[in-house]
């Protein structure tokens, strides 16, 4: 018969000066951070550590650095969806997606962003506008669109 005394499990905090960690808010963020990131989905946080969404990060398109809100490539998503969707987002950042007006107006109330639209045609004809200017207002002004400054690309103002 074997004799088993007590057996102990402790735990004790490590005590190591610890630099915060930023999460970040936007690709831009991801970006700043490593600017040799490929483009793909990244997980940010545009109100804090309870807003984790993923989204597709374009790393490569004037600059990189850019969150994509929506994209559409194949038409695997159907985008005919009732208006609490449109709110809130649905798809996959992976493939085609929208962000969601509610995510689209965390990223842009705190800090001005530019908008960049890409687009191509039937043909493959690529094309873009860029703009200086992006903001969406809350829910209760309407999701009021904010574009101004129209810097450059050949897709034109409109």
């Amino acid at each position: 018969m074997s004799e088993l005394s007590s057996v102990l499990f402790l735990l004790a905090p490590i005590l190591i000066c610890c630099k915060e960690v930023k999460l970040p808010v936007d690709c831009n963020d991801i970006y700043n951070n490593d600017n040799k990131q490929p483009s793909g989905v990244y997980i940010i946080y545009p109100s804090g550590t309870t807003s984790a969404i993923q989204v597709y990060c374009d790393m490569d398109s004037e600059g990189g650095r850019w969150t994509v809100f929506q994209r559409r490539m194949d038409g695997s998503v159907n985008f005919y969806r009732p208006w609490v969707e449109y709110k809130r987002g649905f798809g996959n950042a992976a493939s085609e997606y929208w962000l969601g007006l509610d995510n689209i107006h965390e990223l842009t109330h705190l800090r001005n962003h530019e908008l960049m639209v890409d687009m191509e045609d039937f043909e493959g004809n690529k094309d873009f506008a860029l703009y200086s200017s992006f903001g969406l207002d809350a829910e209760c002004e309407g999701y009021r669109l904010q574009v101004t400054g129209f810097n450059k690309g050949g897709a034109g103002a409109s």
